[in-house]
């Protein structure tokens, strides 16, 4: 077609960022346009089927004998070896677990900014989207438009008005608040200093103060209108209620789970999360005494989780296909099935492990549009009675309807597409 773009994705290598890249790049492509992705390289052969082009990128040295990785296999191994920082407070983990994955991502954007270069002179992208936390400086200087994804909690856009990411802290109490951003001033200044060297010496800006990322010509950013903060953001942010793929395969409720009493739940922490083996067990133990259905997603080790007969499961399951047929979902707090869940007006309890997960989890609870519960700490009985709480609210789950009704009405998606397609064509 006469008007084609060339619309270049370069998602974090994980499925929460990825996925929603998918969702707003099958929008592009379906209207014509050229989509490619500069993946992290264990994403090969997943995108390609779906109607991409793959040119994709290693984030580390790969090694002479490794066999095909697992999709974002990288962020697995690094969460299943950190697990037992999850169990400290929010502000424990800035220097032992939130500072080492900055680390962790500025070494894979310093790896591959080479190829990155070559992948954009190759590919010659009329516009360049980015999901991701931090700045690859070929993207922001290619001399095209270059698009910024929020598909964490918007947290991450900061402000004195809000809470301070990565703490999980009410909106309504500031106690706590400056001691944790001198905290991870305290921790992260250095770090931040010489990657904003590094990234003016590749010729790009330098990074506005303690952020990692700049902002872009365009800035999206995926939680709907109904859990938004209040704050105003520049002119070049737009917020898209939710960003829910048309590309999950169709899913069929199994034959167990048709019949029996109880409500049907949904029960995942992620890709990333249910690599903690011991947590996944333990909640699978709980429900399994209740009078409950379930679907669950168990992740990459799910040749380690048996489940009882109340549930069914799979390594993956086509997450926006089975929230819709639920009543509930049990979520780490990603931004994605927080929202997913959201969109299709279904209450939740959430058990943060790491990241935005705690903001998720807190903005959905002191809203009353779920229950948040200490990961590690939580009785059998806070959960059941978390559960049996809002399968019984009537009231909440007229308001989790009328929500999910007008976020679906709003079309993130298509609304990302538009935006995208008029930023290039500026």
């Amino acid at each position: 077609m006469a008007d084609e773009l060339t619309v270049l994705f370069m998602p974090e290598s994980a499925y929460g960022p990825t996925n929603n890249c998918v969702g707003i790049g099958d929008v592009l492509r379906r209207r014509g346009h050229r989509v490619v992705f500069a993946a992290e390289a264990s994403w090969k052969g997943k995108l390609a089927p779906l109607g991409f082009e793959e040119d994709l990128v290693d984030l580390t040295p790969p090694a002479e004998d490794a066999a095909e990785q697992d999709a974002g296999q990288f962020w697995k191994d690094f969460i299943r070896d950190t697990a037992p920082e999850f169990r400290k407070p929010t502000f424990e983990q800035l220097d032992t677990w939130i500072k080492p994955v900055w680390e962790e991502l500025i070494s894979g954007a310093k790896y591959c900014e080479p190829r990155l270069k070559e992948i954009i002179g190759r590919v010659r992208p009329d516009v360049i989207v980015e999901d991701n936390v931090v700045c690859f400086p070929a993207l922001t200087t290619a001399g095209v438009p270059f698009v910024r994804i929020v598909s964490c909690n918007p947290l991450e856009v900061k402000s004195p008005e809000v809470p301070p990411p990565f703490s999980g802290y009410p909106i309504d109490d500031r106690s706590r608040w400056r001691d944790f951003a001198a905290e991870y001033d305290r921790t992260h200044r250095a770090l931040w200093e010489e990657f904003s060297a590094w990234c003016v010496a590749q010729g790009a800006r330098p990074l506005p103060e303690l952020e990692f990322i700049h902002e872009g010509d365009l800035n999206l950013y995926v939680y709907p209108e109904a859990a938004d903060y209040p704050r105003e953001l520049g002119a070049a942010w737009h917020r898209l209620d939710s960003s829910v793929r048309a590309t999950d395969d169709s899913f069929e409720l199994p034959g167990e789970l048709r019949t029996g009493e109880g409500a049907l739940i949904y029960f995942s922490l992620g890709s990333l999360g249910s690599a903690d083996i011991e947590l996944m067990r333990r909640v699978i133990s709980v429900l399994g005494a209740t009078p409950h259905r379930y679907i669950v997603s168990k992740g990459p080790l799910h040749e380690e989780i048996d489940l009882p007969g109340n549930m069914w499961g799979a390594e993956f399951v086509p997450q926006t296909q089975v929230i819709p047929l639920v009543d509930l979902v049990i979520t780490h707090g990603g931004n994605n099935t927080t929202t997913e869940s959201l969109h299709f007006g279904k209450p939740m309890v959430l058990l943060p492990l790491f990241w935005d997960q705690y903001d998720n989890a807190q903005r959905v609870d002191e809203l009353g549009l779920g229950v948040r519960l200490d990961t590690y700490r939580f009785s059998a009985e806070q959960l059941t009675g978390a559960i049996d709480g809002l399968l019984g609210d009537t009231a909440l789950r007229e308001r989790l309807g009328k929500t999910g009704a007008e976020i679906r009405a709003r079309d993130g998606v298509t609304l990302a597409a538009d935006l995208i397609e008029r930023a290039a064509r500026a």
